[in-house]
């Protein structure tokens, strides 16, 4: 059975078996870390309507798989995301008609669903990232790059505007004053630029890009309790907009006494005392506290 997020309800949906029919990503999943890889190679991976779909219905299935503790996005050949498919020409981004229903921003749908996401996310950005295909990985937790990735948040030099909820992420990620220079320059910068300005925690070698994210994704897989490591990250991603700290005190004494009473902690304490690895039993799927119990996900009107 798998389940689906929507406006913040979990839902049965259909089997996992008919969401691997995917087209333009690939997905599998070795020692608890999935790895999802945008495949589009001979069009530099370019975002589609298609690839967003996937992008939605594979974090369901992460999500849904307790046997899933991580994730890693990378992309196939020689560039991340080389941002949107622009086949379309100077149509490319006209959506809907003026007047009618605001239609929403596809790549902000796939940034709102990773920051749902119940599993800690990591990029492997392994080559070019522009547009769409760096705004994509503001939600996720750890970036890394390749010394060949190259990074442009580029939407002024195409008549547009920076998208995906990069407008909330950037900010948050980088600071105002790096955020700004970026977009409003729109030019394509280094991967050493990117570590210094704070977009990723690490640069690697091309073939070493992969170990380093897997790494990393086995450290968090082999020795996070699954639950708590999903808490974690939705206490983290959302307290950034807490108006005062006393949000996060709630959240915080709410989680503690919640999962203080679950298994998870009871083997975490007598592991750590008996020098031996903890064998957690608690699943997300099941076993997810509510410390958000104010929590609405807001509409899109």
């Amino acid at each position: 059975m798998l389940l689906r997020r929507e406006c913040g309800v979990i839902v049965t949906v259909a089997s996992v078996a008919d969401h691997y029919d995917f087209s333009e990503i690939r997905y599998t999943v070795e020692d608890y870390v999935a790895t999802i890889t945008l495949s589009r190679p001979d069009k530099l991976n370019a975002f589609t309507s298609t690839m967003a779909r996937e992008l939605l219905s594979v974090f369901d299935i992460t999500d849904a798989d307790d046997d899933v503790r991580a994730v890693i996005v990378t992309g196939d050949g020689r560039a991340f995301c080389a941002g949107a498919d622009l086949s379309s020409g100077g149509d490319t981004f006209v959506h809907g008609e003026p007047g009618r229903r605001l239609q929403r921003d596809g790549g902000g749908r796939v940034t709102l669903r990773i920051f749902d996401s119940l599993k800690p996310v990591i990029a492997a950005v392994n080559g070019p990232a522009v547009g769409v295909g760096v705004t994509m990985t503001l939600p996720m937790d750890i970036r890394l790059a390749s010394t060949s990735a190259r990074f442009g948040f580029v939407f002024v030099r195409r008549g547009i505007v920076p998208e995906a909820a990069s407008s909330w992420f950037l900010p948050r990620v980088v600071g105002i004053n790096q955020a700004l220079e970026w977009t409003l320059s729109g030019r394509v910068f280094s991967a050493d630029e990117a570590l210094a300005g704070g977009l990723v925690r690490s640069v690697h070698e091309p073939d070493q890009l992969i170990d380093a994210a897997r790494s990393i994704a086995a450290e968090i897989a082999g020795n996070a309790a699954p639950v708590s490591a999903s808490l974690t990250r939705r206490m983290m991603w959302r307290m950034l907009g807490a108006d005062h700290p006393m949000q996060a005190h709630r959240t915080d004494s709410r989680a503690m006494e919640t999962r203080g009473r679950m298994a998870d902690a009871r083997e975490g304490i007598t592991s750590f005392l008996e020098k031996r690895p903890a064998g957690y039993t608690d699943r997300v799927s099941t076993d997810l506290p509510d410390v958000f119990p104010d929590w609405e996900d807001p509409d899109f009107s």
